[in-house]
């Protein structure tokens, strides 16, 4: 898995959220699923008149405390001029240094999970903290393919 140190402005966001745990989404009543299938069943890019509607984001925010506590996630987009639809939850992914990580390409959910197991692994035996301060999974929706997919996954370091 390769790694680049970037740094990043902080970006707004709009979409559709809910709070979970890596042991819920590991234990077999994960909520990350229903998420994309309510993602995709939405709409969210036209209601928000994204202006980059083939970015799609998957935020992993408000952090209760490191990777073993809750967190939120928001999929969704950058927002635009518009006022944000009622029912979106609104969120932003601070300005920071990432780690970004790129998945294998495959399956979508195969490579993400695989590429998140990497990255608990790598910060287990790196000198690098997380800040978890807001990382994210993007996602180029012009060649998604959730056949093969090839996704960009940005950490926030200290």
């Amino acid at each position: 898995m390769h790694t680049d140190l970037i740094g990043k402005p902080g970006v707004s966001l709009a979409g559709i959220a809910v709070r979970t745990t890596n042991a819920v989404e590991t234990g077999g009543n994960g909520r990350l699923s229903a998420l994309w299938n309510d993602y995709f069943a939405s709409g969210i890019a036209e209601r928000l008149q994204a202006k980059h509607a083939h970015l799609i984001y998957a935020l992993y925010t408000d952090y209760e405390s490191d990777a073993t506590g809750a967190y939120t996630v928001l999929i969704g987009h950058e927002r635009s001029d518009v006022p944000v639809p009622s029912g979106l939850a609104q969120a932003e992914i601070p300005e920071s240094k990432f780690l970004v990580f790129k998945t294998k390409k495959g399956p979508v959910y195969e490579v993400v999970a695989q590429a998140w197991q990497e990255i608990w692994t790598f910060f287990e035996q790196s000198s690098i903290e997380r800040a978890y301060t807001g990382d994210y999974e993007l996602y180029d929706g012009r060649s998604f393919d959730p056949a093969a997919a090839e996704v960009d996954i940005y950490i926030a370091v200290k």
